[in-house]
């Protein structure tokens, strides 16, 4: 038991020595990726949807 609980010990020691190793990002870093992030967004949602009209055109231009 002695073994298992110096090896939980252990780890938790290790998690906390890594996590002082994260650099976290500064906000303006954050702020930049969050806007580069919802523009490829938007710009992919117009283009999925221009498609998914050309599309049902096409579709329709078959069908009929």
């Amino acid at each position: 038991m002695k073994g298992l609980l110096s090896r939980i010990s252990e780890f938790f020691n290790d998690v906390k020595a890594e996590l002082k190793k994260v650099s976290y990002p500064t906000r303006s870093e954050t702020m930049g990726s969050t806007t580069v992030v919802l523009i490829l967004v938007f710009m992919v949602g117009i283009y999925l949807s221009l498609l998914d009209i050309a599309l049902v055109k096409a579709v329709r231009f078959i069908i009929q």
